[in-house]
């Protein structure tokens, strides 16, 4: 006779989901390049926003987030009604689990893609299947050849964290198109706004047209409000409606949503991260190439950071030990099958100079 709860087996299965780290061994507070945020903060209408709302802590959040939703379908030229918001694009990854898989089914997804997949999938009682990637890239043959009868989910995160790699439009309609109808496809868009804003539209094109495309978004990343918590979907009426079933009823805040609807305000701020993350990735991806002598390599991105490789002398584990002896903090990725990687979030001019000088003092290079 057991003398406490039980917790399901499939949830002893989940790891829980590690952070990136802020603070060095010794307890010192890091420059964090760890955790893919804006290193230009948050625009400033948004925190305008946020000054606003602080004597409203005593009233519940609209539960529909219905001006945010109408804020985000008019610059995306989407429908209201086909919009969710979430606690960050998080809570949204773990109800399109939830809400279409269960015990015996298969959720499937890239090797080396978002750990919250797995985690998904376990805490709905569903079998996390993991493909094969092809150089960091998911490989759409490789995932549409792994689909099985039990497939009710794939999650494609695209850029994908933490490669930073990124499949194109065409390669998105491939895997589309070869999954049953019955099957879900995820797209996460977490770091879409960071690509080349004509390369954006495809997942939108694909979930106003077809029954069985989800796909997520989050203001954390490009808008600088990973504070607040908040994220968003959209996806055909059906599926809006199961997601708004099960979701929180007050889920995003009243912070939340007004400091998100203001940094919609200011599409001149989300220009401007995307165009200094593109000229610092740029820069710092040539001088990672130009240590390629050393064993060091960049998997190519399109996201708000790099996944360097450590083939040489110099490992992941003496590059993460010595840049956090410079102040800086960055991810180390063994729990995600990359022990030789290090995923380094693109920081300010002077965060890249500093990193980049660190790398090659200890690959012997001089500055």
């Amino acid at each position: 006779m057991t003398t406490r709860p039980a917790p399901k087996p499939y949830i002893l299965g989940i790891h829980a989901y590690v952070p990136g780290k802020s603070s060095g061994k010794d307890g010192r507070a890091l420059t964090k390049l760890s955790a893919n945020e804006n290193p230009l903060g948050s625009s400033p209408m948004a925190l305008a926003a946020l000054e606003e709302v602080r004597g409203e802590a005593a009233s519940y959040p609209d539960p529909d987030a219905k001006a945010l939703r109408e804020a985000i379908a008019q610059l995306h030229g989407l429908e209201p009604a086909r919009i969710v918001c979430g606690t960050g694009s998080d809570e949204l990854l773990n109800l399109a689990a939830q809400g279409f898989a269960g015990a015996g089914d298969e959720v499937l997804f890239s090797r080396h893609s978002f750990a919250v997949y797995d985690i998904a999938a376990r805490r709905c009682g569903a079998t996390p299947v993991e493909v094969d990637d092809r150089d960091f890239t998911a490989d759409v043959e490789a995932m549409l050849g792994a689909v099985t009868d039990r497939t009710r989910v794939v999650f494609l995160a695209n850029p994908n964290n933490p490669t930073g790699t990124w499949i194109s439009p065409s390669q998105v309609k491939r895997l589309h198109a070869g999954l049953p109808g019955a099957v879900l496809l995820v797209l996460d868009e977490a770091y879409g706004e960071y690509i080349d804003p004509a390369l954006q539209r495809v997942g939108f094109e694909l979930a106003a047209t077809h029954d069985n495309v989800l796909v997520t978004r989050t203001f954390s990343k490009i808008y600088g409000l990973a504070a607040e918590r908040i994220g968003w979907a959209t996806g055909a009426p059906a599926l809006i409606d199961v997601l708004n079933r099960i979701r929180g009823p007050f889920n995003v805040t009243v912070s939340g949503q007004k400091a998100a609807l203001a940094a919609i305000g200011d599409q001149d701020f989300v220009t401007a991260s995307r165009v200094h993350n593109a000229k610092q990735r740029a820069q710092f991806e040539h001088a990672i190439a130009a240590l390629g002598n050393h064993g060091l390599s960049a998997a190519p991105s399109e996201a708000n950071f790099v996944l360097v490789q450590f083939d040489g002398d110099v490992r992941a584990e003496t590059a993460l030990n010595a840049l956090a002896e410079a102040g800086y903090a960055v991810r180390h990725l063994p729990g995600q099958g990359l022990p030789n990687s290090l995923r380094i979030t693109i920081g300010t001019a002077e965060d890249m100079a500093k990193v980049t000088a660190t790398l090659q003092a200890l690959c012997g290079e001089a500055s």
